[in-house]
C-alpha cells in the first residue's frame, strides 16, 4: 500500500509544489494507517462503504469540515490514480458526500489601524528588518504564506514579485513603494544571516530558509510588540489586501488576478463582496443600466 502512495506522490511532485505534496502525503497517510488498523492491506479493498466508515471515524475525532473536505479531495485524486493503475475499477470517493462548509472569513484589519501598525518604528535589529519586509510584502502583494516562504532572491525585480501559487500556477504581482523600500533594507543586511549559497529571500538565524511556523510566530509577536489589538496572521493580511484594494478600485477581476484565484466566485467570497455592491458597480458602469436624470419632480 505504501509503495503505491509513494509512486503517486512522486508523480504528483512533477507538477505540484512541495507544500501540496506534503499535504497529500499527510492526508493519504491517515487513511493508510486507519485501513491497516482494520486489518486491510490492499487498495483493491477500498470501496464507498469503507470510505464512509473512515470519514465518520475522522468526524468523531473532531476534525473540522474544512479539513475533512481537503482530505476527501486528496483521497479522490489518489483514487483516480489507483483507477488508472487498475487497482480500482472506479473512484469510490466520488460516491461520498462532501461535508458542508461553513463560510468563516477573517475580517480585514481596519485600514488606518493597519497603516499605523506598519509605520510603527522597530529597533533596526536584523530580524526586525526582515520581519518588516515580510509584513510589507504580505500586505502589498496579497501573498499566501506558502508563496512568501518560497520566495527566492530571483523572485524579485525593481517593480514586481514573481510567485508560484496553488496548482503550480505562476503570477506576477506589482511591488508597492513601501514594500520595495522594506525589501531593499532587508537585502542590505541579509548576508549577516544567510548561509553560503542560500537562495531563499527570507532566512532564519541558522542561515536557511525561514519556515511557515516561524513566519506565523514572528507576525503574531510583531503585532503584540507594536500594540495591535488584534491577532495577526498571514491570511488576514492577504484578506486585508484584497478587501482594501476592492474598496478603492471596485475592480473584482483585477483583484482576482492579483490574488491568483482560478475562479471569480472565490474572489467574491474572499473579499466579502455582496450582491448590493455588485449591483451598485453594475448601475454605475453598464451602459444599459444608466438611468437618464429626471427632468421634473413628477418624473422623478
Amino acid at each position: 500500500m505504501r509503495t503505491a502512495v509513494e509512486d503517486f506522490l512522486r508523480r504528483l511532485a512533477q507538477r505540484a509544489s512541495p507544500a501540496t505534496v506534503d499535504a497529500y502525503r499527510r492526508d493519504i497517510a491517515h487513511l493508510t494507517a486507519w485501513m491497516e488498523s482494520q486489518g486491510i492491506h490492499c487498495w483493491s479493498a477500498l470501496d464507498v462503504g469503507l470510505l464512509r466508515r473512515y470519514l465518520a471515524h475522522e468526524r468523531t475525532r473532531g476534525l473540522a469540515p474544512r479539513t475533512l473536505a481537503r482530505r476527501r479531495a486528496a483521497l479522490s485524486r489518489f483514487a483516480d490514480a489507483l483507477v488508472g493503475q487498475g487497482e480500482l475499477d472506479h473512484n469510490p470517493v466520488q460516491l461520498t458526500q462532501a461535508p458542508r462548509q461553513p463560510r468563516h472569513l477573517p475580517s480585514p484589519v481596519d485600514i488606518d489601524l493597519l497603516g499605523r501598525f506598519l509605520d510603527t518604528p522597530h529597533d533596526d535589529d536584523p530580524l526586525a528588518i526582515r520581519d518588516q519586509a515580510m509584513l510589507e510584502l504580505f500586505y502589498s502583494c496579497g501573498l499566501r504564506l506558502a508563496e512568501l516562504a518560497a520566495l527566492d532572491l530571483a523572485s524579485l525585480d525593481a517593480r514586481h514579485v514573481r510567485v508560484v501559487g496553488k496548482g503550480g500556477k505562476p503570477r506576477q504581482v506589482p511591488l508597492g513603494r513601501r514594500a520595495a523600500e522594506a525589501v531593499r533594507e532587508w537585502l542590505g543586511i541579509r548576508s549577516t544571516l544567510a548561509g553560503d549559497g542560500e537562495t531563499a529571500l527570507f532566512v532564519a538565524q541558522h542561515g536557511g530558509r525561514l519556515g511557515h511556523r516561524a513566519i506565523q510566530t514572528r507576525l503574531a509577536q510583531a503585532a503584540k510588540r507594536r500594540g495591535l489589538p488584534e491577532h495577526l496572521h498571514p491570511h488576514r493580511l492577504r484578506h486585508s489586501f484584497a478587501s482594501h484594494l476592492l474598496e478603492s478600485s471596485q475592480d473584482l477581476r483585477a483583484v482576482q488576478e492579483l490574488l491568483g484565484h482560478a475562479n471569480l466566485s472565490t474572489t467574491q467570497i474572499y473579499t466579502r463582496l455582496d450582491w448590493q455592491q455588485l449591483a451598485e458597480v453594475y448601475d454605475q458602469a453598464h451602459p444599459r443600466a444608466r438611468r437618464k436624470p429626471a427632468s421634473s419632480p413628477d418624473e422623478s
